[in-house]
């Protein structure tokens, strides 16, 4: 009898020692499977659950914690060019605008019987972009995509609705136009941002309705940097347009994004896309596109809302021609390009610092004279109370003096 109770408690101890044996690796597995689950961010609980046979059965369940991994990469998609183009892109519009031109045609007559040239009017229809600046309805674009010769303006917004717009005024010179949208409604509007601060190499976005392409109005985004700054393009003797102080980019501005807004990281305005210069290598982009600087834009556009016109904020007191080889034929003058002096108000600045007709001015500033068109844009760089120092020819001796810009009287 006790050897049957000592052999019971035998094999009752070396089974206890077996199972106890066979759980040490299953303990260690499921601590490193709880390990794994902690780091990938899932969650491990354990279960009992009842048997066929009355015994609970240990089982493990995995929980996916996966959510905040999917947020947390939804977040890294959210950077300073997205939210720069959440914030703008409602306020940029595409234009489509009806001009009648003026060419040369071919007609016949039959009196003489034969073909002759005569001028024939004819619609042509263009589009660019732009974009709104006051919840009014007043929208920005380049003058060489709607000028004082529109026929008929066509404001596509983003989100759908069509407007007409009236050109309440345009300067070639500077290339702007600002039109009106005629509805009674808000708008969302854009915010400049200060031209002078921008850095070289800091974002910048080309925002705008390329070709045309789409019917839908939302427009299409390139990205790239700021390249250079204050950048001034000779005039063109063909090309009535100056363009002084550009801010040029790389990001690619194609045909139909004249008008459209170049932002910056911030969402701000910077500029306005006008032309991009393809170095005769071809008739696209080339990674060398021009902005008109916002703080400009600002000047000209408050002009327009004035009055409708550019004007000078001071009156220098003469007034010239451009020289040409038939002024300097008639009045035995040099062939030299510059501004024939005609009047001298004898009240005004000009009188004053020596200027008398004959004169030819050659130079504004440090800069020498092209055109009449860029005489004026000279001169809209001072203002009221400024000295502004020209070089004339007079009688083949050439001399330097300053003008005293006083404040033009009104009339």
């Amino acid at each position: 009898m006790k050897y049957s109770l000592f052999g019971m408690n035998a094999t009752f101890l070396f089974l206890l020692f077996i199972t106890s044996c066979a759980d040490v690796p299953q303990q260690e597995n499921t601590n490193k499977v709880q390990r794994v689950m902690q780091a990938s961010g899932s969650s491990l609980s354990q279960s009992t659950s009842p048997s066929a046979n009355g015994e609970g059965t240990r089982s493990q369940t995995v929980e996916s914690n996966s959510q905040p991994v999917t947020q947390n990469i939804s977040q890294s998609r959210r950077t300073a060019i997205t939210n720069a183009v959440e914030k703008v892109s409602p306020a940029v519009v595409s234009i489509t605008v009806t001009e009648v031109v003026t060419r040369r045609g071919q007609a016949f007559s039959e009196f003489y019987n034969r073909f002759f040239s005569v001028p024939m009017e004819q619609e042509v229809s263009s589009m660019g972009s732009g974009f709104i600046i006051s919840k009014d309805g007043l929208v920005v674009t380049n003058q060489h995509v709607a000028g004082e010769n529109a026929k008929k303006v066509m404001i596509s917004l983003p989100e759908g609705s069509q407007y007409e717009a009236e050109v309440l005024g345009s300067d070639e010179l500077a290339d702007l136009t600002l039109l009106k949208m005629d509805a009674d409604r808000e708008f969302p509007a854009v915010e400049f941002g200060n031209s002078d601060s921008v850095i070289v190499g800091e974002w910048s976005l080309a925002v705008g309705n390329p070709f045309g392409l789409f019917k839908s109005a939302r427009p299409s985004v390139t990205v790239g940097v700021v390249s250079a700054k204050n950048r001034d393009f000779r005039p063109n003797p063909n090309e009535p347009r100056v363009y002084m102080d550009m801010i040029q980019t790389d990001a690619a501005i194609n045909r139909g994004n004249s008008g459209g807004p170049l932002v910056d990281s911030e969402g701000k305005v910077i500029g306005v896309n006008t032309f991009i210069f393809t170095g005769g290598t071809s008739s696209g982009f080339v990674g060398l596109g021009f902005a008109i600087p916002s703080n400009r834009v600002q000047k000209i556009i408050r002009q327009l809302e004035l009055s409708g016109e550019v004007q000078l904020p001071f009156d220098p007191g003469f007034s010239t021609a451009e020289m040409t080889y038939q002024l300097a034929a008639r009045y035995n003058l040099p062939a030299v390009t510059g501004l024939l002096v005609q009047s001298v108000n004898r009240d005004g600045p000009a009188f004053e610092a020596g200027i008398v007709p004959g004169d030819i001015i050659l130079r504004i500033g440090d800069e020498r004279i092209q055109s009449q068109m860029h005489a004026q844009a000279l001169m809209r760089e001072f203002s009221e109370g400024d000295s502004m120092q020209v070089e004339l020819w007079r009688r083949g001796d050439r001399y330097e003096t300053e003008i005293y810009l006083r404040q033009k009287v009104k009339e």
